[in-house]
């Protein structure tokens, strides 16, 4: 094989050949060959694509960890406050969830970059004013106002860790897609750390039971209590350290589960026609059917991000095309369920929010879908797919933003 391979080294189409029938006898033999031919350029290219190796797993600077120490016991502190003051769980949590974790990652970007103080007293005021006014609320567990800005303040607040992340670079549509694909790293990353302390938990209880040592209040009250949110954290602290941890990842999640949710979707298309339930008279069902249509929006958004950072396959963005489109028939149907709704009942805050979420969805869907169409009928770039996301963020934002802080102002309380 040293003889082929040193007759063909100029012949870059053959050498792929040569490699792709015996790669574990191309590599040695080129490895052994090497010594004579490192003065080429084709030789010195393909030594760097066979012995390349990952660099590894980074846990950072003593600084870095340091400031990653203070940022944890910050969050935890935070989550801690019921204790520490004797309020209510139930009330704090559901006004404040929000702030336990997000305000703590903003800061912990903007110290990676190295803004000025200005941008740190910004960004928090940025959370702090919220955090009071979620707080003056009145404790009213039937006001649907207060229910929406519970639920929409973690998106407002996570368009604000957004803001720190993409720093300056706020109307570069690029930057705002890293963010997009950041967060999904940090979802599978959190939930791999989160696995793994569930089984420490477990391992814990079940030998402190053995020796009938009962430590189940203090884990819960000292250990959970900080570990919850200490888990996104030293994920996106790992991300940022080792950009390459989980790269092979996110390929598999979304090349698996896109025609996976395809199928599902309309099987399930299919089995609401013969059932009993339907989004138009169930209110109950129309709830869980706008959850499912978020979550595969999120399923569509994550797998265009895959895509364009490799060479799009054919494949994989018509499955992606098929799925954008049957999720706008799912769309549409919730679309005209709320509309009826409304026409049936009237105006309620719960409908207008609901009404206006789907409107912006659809929108943005049809966005999506006609630039899809465009990449696989036509050849566009996948890129123009995400930049049809990209664009469309700060409309998300603004839509939370009303219905957080401005519904309970127009509806009342």
């Amino acid at each position: 094989m040293k003889d082929e391979i040193l007759r063909n080294l100029s012949n870059a189409a053959h050498l792929e050949k040569i490699y792709r029938n015996n790669k574990s006898g191309f590599k040695e033999s080129f490895n052994a060959l090497y010594p004579e031919i490192n003065d080429q350029i084709p030789a010195q290219i393909w030594n760097e694509r066979l012995n390349y190796s990952q660099p590894e797993i980074s846990f950072g600077t003593k600084n870095e960890l340091k400031i990653l120490a203070v940022l944890v016991f910050v969050a935890g502190l935070i989550a801690k406050l019921p204790d520490l003051f004797a309020m209510d769980p139930d009330f704090f949590y559901s006004r404040n969830v929000s702030f336990v974790v997000f305000p703590v990652l903003a800061f912990y970007f903007l110290w990676r970059m190295k803004y000025e103080v200005k941008g740190f007293i910004i960004l928090g005021l940025a959370f702090l004013l919220p955090a009071i006014y979620m707080n003056v609320l009145p404790n009213m567990l039937n006001s649907d106002t207060v229910i929406l800005a519970s639920l929409h303040m973690p998106l407002t607040m996570w368009s604000v860790l957004g803001i720190a992340y993409i720093g300056l670079r706020w109307n570069d549509w690029s930057v705002r897609m890293d963010f997009l694909r950041f967060n999904g790293e940090l979802v599978v990353l959190t939930t791999l750390i989160l696995i793994s302390g569930g089984l420490l938990t477990g391992i814990t209880f079940g030998l402190f039971s053995i020796i009938d040592v009962p430590i189940e209040d203090f884990y819960a009250h000292y250990v959970i209590v900080w570990g919850l949110p200490a888990a996104p954290i030293l994920a996106a602290f790992l991300i940022k350290s080792n950009p390459q941890l989980i790269n092979k990842v996110s390929p598999v999640i979304a090349r698996v589960f896109t025609p996976l949710v395809l199928v599902t979707l309309v099987v399930y298309l299919i089995a609401i026609i013969y059932s009993n339930k339907d989004p138009y008279n169930d209110r109950e069902f129309l709830l869980v059917f706008n959850a499912m249509l978020i979550g595969v929006m999120a399923i569509i958004i994550f797998s265009i991000m895959e895509q364009s950072k490799k060479s799009a396959e054919k494949f994989n963005v018509s499955m992606l095309f098929a799925l954008s489109v049957v999720t706008i028939i799912v769309n549409g149907i919730a679309l005209s369920a709320i509309l009826f709704r409304i026409m049936e009942w009237g105006i309620t805050p719960n409908r207008m929010a609901v009404f206006g979420s789907n409107l912006l969805i659809i929108t943005n869907l049809l966005m999506v879908s006609f630039r899809l169409f465009r990449n696989v009928f036509h050849g566009d770039d996948i890129r123009m797919v995400e930049k049809a996301v990209a664009v469309y963020l700060p409309i998300y934002t603004l839509w939370t933003i009303i219905v957080a802080l401005l519904f309970p102002l127009i509806f009342g309380l």
